[in-house]
């Protein structure tokens, strides 16, 4: 399905130059703390029940208004030319501490393997092109310290490995990004995801 959000965020004027908007300092923070490359290499050296994750993500379409777009890209350490989770966010904010990150699946997405670190490999898509990922939003609140949220309680369908639901929750602070993503069947029960709590994510 094609995000309304999409649409409405890709404003193209004939004959002029669309000026992006200007973003308060904590959405501007927000898109720095999330922005680059990280790890869970610690975990998992200290809990067997963590796998070392590698997270990257990175801003694209620098010029386009009303939000930030970031691409990311998530693989297993020791195969990262074969991401399991290639997602574009679209980052907007509702007053100084209240932020949203829709998500967004990309078409074709195997065409697109390290555009984390070549950015101008997106430069054919639009988020015309991009299929919304309806209420998996996540929700962000920052508290002066921290940037921490979720998504909406049973908004965000999924039918991996016979879940109803997804579920994600996520804390960020400047060199550290916890995430905790699960499946959850129609019974309530966990069918995927990490059961031993966040994936803590380092800096590198």
């Amino acid at each position: 399905m094609k995000s309304v959000i999409a649409l409405m965020a890709w404003f193209v004027f004939a004959g002029a130059e669309v000026k992006a908007q200007s973003f308060s300092e904590n959405m501007m923070q927000l898109v720095e703390w999330m922005s680059g490359e990280f790890d869970s290499s610690e975990q998992a050296k200290s809990d067997s029940a963590f796998y070392n994750i590698s997270l990257k993500m990175t801003r694209i379409w620098p010029n386009q208004p009303n939000g930030v777009w970031l691409y990311v890209e998530q693989a297993v350490a020791n195969t990262l030319d074969k991401p399991y989770r290639q997602r574009i966010y679209f980052l907007s904010e509702s007053n100084d501490d209240e932020f949203t990150s829709d998500v967004y699946l990309v078409p074709e997405e195997e065409n697109y393997v390290g555009a984390w670190k070549t950015p101008a490999l997106l430069d054919k898509l639009t988020p015309f092109n991009l299929n919304y990922k309806a209420g998996c939003a996540v929700f962000l609140f920052f508290d002066g310290f921290q940037y921490a949220g979720k998504t909406n309680e049973k908004s965000c369908k999924s039918d991996m490995r016979g879940a109803a639901y997804a579920t994600s929750e996520v804390v960020l602070t400047a060199n550290e990004i916890r995430t905790w993503d699960r499946g959850i069947d129609s019974n309530g029960k966990q069918v995927w995801g990490s059961e031993a709590g966040h994936y803590i994510f380092i800096r590198k």
